[in-house]
């Protein structure tokens, strides 16, 4: 049977760390922050010093990007709309060597209602 986007978003999360918005907001300074959504949600708004790496291109992206060469060590807050695509680009830094990122439980959403 195929698994469905939903099942591989729950499937990530079981591997992944999430962090709740309230902890998310005091850690803020200690942490490189990653927005996954595409560039117009972005440009609509966005979690202050975020960077832009959309979900679809983030592995290419990553490495290449001055804000991250270097930093596998580094905290990383990874958010998108909801928490599917960061869950899924979590999972995908820890594979790629970035061991220290974290999804933003409840995503962007859940950083406005906050």
């Amino acid at each position: 049977m195929p698994l469905t986007a939903m099942d591989l978003v729950a499937n990530a999360k079981q591997n992944i760390t999430e962090i709740t918005v309230p902890d998310a907001q005091q850690a803020l300074h200690d942490y490189l922050i990653i927005d996954a959504r595409e560039p117009a949600e972005f440009a609509a708004g966005q979690i202050p010093n975020a960077v832009n790496i959309p979900r679809g291109v983030l592995e290419f992206q990553i490495n290449n990007h001055p804000a991250f060469t270097g930093q596998h060590a580094a905290k990383i807050i990874v958010y998108c709309q909801s928490g599917g695509r960061s869950a899924l680009a979590t999972e995908s830094l820890h594979k790629l060597g970035y061991a220290n990122a974290v999804s933003l439980a409840g995503g962007y959403k859940a950083w406005t209602e906050s």
